[in-house]
């Protein structure tokens, strides 16, 4: 009898002949190259640094397609963007040293936003390490040391054989649920030695899923089931497992209303009669949630914005769905199932029973209502017609990255996303400086679509010199600047908390010329023409630019 892993696939005479007579000039960077082109990767994006110019010289021997960022910390934005439309684990090529060190905020958004990034970085030569002090340009006594604490596994290479195998193994961690960055680190001389091992052909390392356990997910189904008031949270676990569908499908069989975190954006139709959208930001929703007497929880955990600050206290039984091991029962005691959301939702999909529930709608109504009515007193009319001017001029779907910034904050809650996965920001780690490059991976990763970029004039500083890279690659992204003169949303913070604001206002350009500069057309708006000069940018080809000037002001916080 013969088992699956008994099976060895015999070479053909012709792959025979080619491993034994391998092409002349290659060196440890070919391995990289050939070892991410195995795997099924068609881009890598990077910033090329001493170290690590074996890796960039193979690509020129490659198919490769590489897209270059000025600044590293802008190539990890970009890389996270293009793993979280593709759902594919995005290359990121790094040097030793302060290129690596310089990724390492984007890599944490990767991570709290469960991004697949596949980090390469180079390290000094093989004599200077071990922590001693050799003084070779870049050196650090543990490089990797910086990395561990952020990224999903880290993956150390110290002889060329081990390339292969060692990329392989990062990128299966990298899409195995839930998805993350991860680090692999190779020596200098071993990227630059000739090598004479054959070309890396497909490599197989596809992840396992995340499958729950059916006795959980009956038990599970019948809490749902026999529900008097039940409730649903989904997060973003939904959006990437591409589980919208069976979340609208689970909603409707039990009639059961549904809030998005701001990380789920899109995961549930805005406008469906049992959508409560995505104020949780607000005690109407956080009250309606803690009378649940079920709440089904999905792909989140419930962290800092998705409880209302830590002021959400759940009275009924809660059910925690996520592919986090370490997510689940966090922040609060659950029936926690480790899972990919897709499988988790299909397997209750199947064995939930029908039910009815006429009031829920009416609830949705009510809590909306209420949320309204809070909203409404507060006479923010600007910030809310500035919203509406971005949706309206946004095609349903194209993508959308913010940065943090008040608009931001306003769209966490109040944006309609309309498709699942377009709509993306930095509140994962919360890092300054995400929205352009992020768009700028997105629209790498397809470019028939226009991408939006919303930054205000704090955070667009961060992200200045990539005009370059949108204008080099042509890239269909239209930046929205919304200038304030300042750090918007730090301003609101401080003259809370201290009644004046310190170190918060900016000298800034003329954001118009300087966009122009690069040879990215730019035009300053006001909220009145808004929605008319950002649909034009949008459909011009190639990058744009949009500049706001408006003091924006955020709603009034509930959890204080």
């Amino acid at each position: 009898m013969t088992h699956d892993h008994d099976l060895v696939l015999r070479p053909t005479a012709k792959q025979t002949e080619a491993a034994l007579n391998p092409p002349a000039g290659r060196n440890g960077g070919d391995l990289v190259v050939e070892t991410l082109f195995g795997l099924g990767a068609t881009t890598v994006f990077g910033l090329p640094g001493q170290h690590a110019l074996g890796m960039f010289d193979a690509l020129r021997r490659s198919s490769l397609r590489y897209v270059g960022l000025r600044v590293e910390n802008n190539a990890g934005f970009a890389a996270d963007a293009y793993g979280r439309v593709t759902g594919e684990a995005a290359p990121l090529l790094l040097s030793t040293g302060p290129g690596a060190l310089m990724s390492l905020a984007a890599l944490q958004e990767a991570a709290a936003a469960s991004a697949p990034v596949l980090a390469i970085g180079s390290q000094v030569p093989t004599a200077g390490l071990g922590g001693g002090r050799h003084g070779h340009l870049h050196e650090l006594r543990d490089q990797q040391a910086s990395f561990r604490d952020i990224v999903k596994s880290v993956h150390v290479v110290r002889t060329a054989s081990q390339i292969p195998s060692a990329i392989a193994a990062a990128w299966e961690s990298a899409l195995t649920a839930p998805h993350g960055p991860v680090w692999v680190e190779i020596p200098q001389d071993v990227l630059l030695a000739e090598t004479t091992l054959p070309v890396v052909t497909a490599m197989d390392a596809t992840p396992e899923d995340v499958v729950p356990r059916p006795e959980l997910t009956a038990v599970a189904a019948d809490l749902l089931s026999n529900a008097a008031k039940p409730a649903i949270i989904a997060g973003g676990g939904v959006v990437r497992s591409d589980a919208s569908g069976k979340l609208l499908a689970l909603a409707e069989k039990l009639d059961v209303p549904v809030v998005t975190t701001f990380g789920g954006k899109g995961a549930f139709p805005w406008e469906h009669p049992l959508s409560l959208q995505s104020w949780l930001e607000d005690r109407h929703t956080t009250d309606f949630l803690e009378s649940a007497d079920v709440l089904l929880v999905v792909g989140s955990g419930l962290g800092e914005l998705s409880s209302n600050y830590h002021t959400f206290a759940p009275r009924g039984r809660v059910i925690q769905i996520e592919a986090d091991l370490g997510k689940l029962e966090s922040n609060h005691p659950a029936l926690g199932i480790h899972a990919d959301a897709r499988l988790a939702l299909s397997a209750l999909l199947e064995t939930v029973s029908e039910r009815e529930d006429p009031s829920a709608a009416e609830s949705v109504r009510e809590v909306l209502g209420a949320v309204r009515a809070r909203i409404d007193a507060q006479e923010l009319i600007l910030e809310r017609q500035i919203l509406a001017s971005v949706r309206e001029a946004l095609p349903d779907d194209s993508p959308s990255f913010w940065d943090m910034t008040i608009l931001a904050y306003w769209a966490w809650s109040a944006f309609d996303a309309r498709r699942p996965g377009t709509m993306h920001s930095a509140q994962g780690a919360g890092g300054l400086g995400y929205a352009f490059p992020a768009a700028l991976g997105a629209a790498v990763a397809d470019h028939t679509r226009p991408v939006l970029a919303v930054s205000g004039d704090g955070g667009a500083m961060y992200s200045i010199a990539e005009l370059a890279t949108a204008r080099q690659y042509d890239l269909p992204v239209t930046w929205l600047i919304v200038d304030d003169g300042g750090y918007g949303i730090l301003r609101e913070y401080m003259r809370d908390a201290f009644g004046e604001a310190t170190a918060t206002e900016l000298s800034r350009p003329d954001f118009v010329a300087l966009a122009e500069s690069f040879g990215v057309p730019a035009v300053r708006t006001s909220a009145e023409s808004l929605s008319e000069d950002l649909a034009k940018a949008l459909a011009r080809p190639g990058p744009s630019v949009v500049v706001l000037p408006a003091l924006l002001r955020m709603f009034a916080p509930t959890h204080l």
